[in-house]
């Protein structure tokens, strides 16, 4: 029996000063229960304190009504609402998804439910409009994720510039500089997209092709994601590490519960 793999998400623990922990969570997939129970009390992760989505389909959004579960108690909602960020798209879908978690106000008469406290908040398909979450600026970073859907990246930290990007099929060319070696902003690390090992799929980069856009943007360091079982972890990542070798940035394939320290 293979590890069960979650949905793909990033936890970001932001230190603003010494002992302040803030909690940025990047997508909240249908496992995010999972994730909880499993990886947040493991490394004592307290709580979330900003949300962000790359997009909206069910491998990032399912898990938005077990936001309850990461938020303080109260049986009147009389609780600080997590801000989240997404884009326009994504928020015309969620509308239809989870009417009750992005009505504002209850309507006359209606009965006070226990249900996640969320401020919903509209951010734009463009590198040059950063957002803050939780005291951390954030880039988005627009790529396709198949030829009639933008999907999101982000770029963040100051002292290391760190992009990760889980849905992609094809840079759109202004991305891509802005965060190559060449458009003047190295990467210290990237995290990205790889869905199969041999074959071509139509929303997703595989294996050559997240290789090839490596070689591209020539980050410090990267991580690869969302990869399905035909990898075979051990195998993959000492192919990896000659290919490393070879071309001199170090990549390796993430798994669940990996915990990279980096200086934001």
């Amino acid at each position: 029996m293979g590890a069960h793999e979650c949905n793909t998400s990033l936890l970001i623990d932001y230190c603003q000063s010494v002992g302040e922990h803030k909690y940025i969570l990047i997508d909240v997939g249908k496992t995010f229960r999972e994730q909880v129970l499993r990886w947040f009390t493991f490394h004592k992760i307290p709580q979330v304190d900003s949300i962000i989505l790359t997009h909206e389909h069910a491998d990032a959004v399912l898990g938005l009504d077990d936001i309850r579960a990461v938020q303080p108690f109260s049986p009147i909602n009389d609780i600080e609402p997590t801000p989240i960020f997404l884009n326009q798209h994504a928020m015309e879908s969620l509308k239809v998804k989870f009417p009750y978690l992005v009505q504002r106000k209850l309507k006359a008469g209606q009965e006070v439910r226990r249900v996640a406290q969320l401020d919903w908040k509209i951010i734009e398909n463009d590198c040059k409009s950063p957002f803050v979450a939780s005291g951390l600026e954030i880039v988005p970073l627009p790529v396709m994720h198949g030829e009639d859907y933008i999907c999101l990246g982000f770029l963040f930290g100051k002292n290391s510039k760190v992009a990760y990007i889980s849905d992609i099929s094809r840079f759109i060319e202004e991305t891509e500089l802005y965060i190559s070696k060449r458009g003047g902003q190295q990467l210290d690390l990237l995290i990205l997209d790889t869905l199969y090992r041999n074959n071509s799929h139509n929303t997703h980069f595989c294996f050559p092709q997240t290789l090839e856009a490596i070689k591209r943007l020539e980050p410090k360091r990267a991580y690869l994601i969302g990869m399905t079982h035909e990898f075979d972890h051990h195998k993959d990542n000492e192919f990896l590490h000659d290919w490393s070798k070879r071309e001199g940035i170090p990549v390796q394939l993430a798994h669940d519960g990996l915990r990279i320290s980096i200086n934001l």
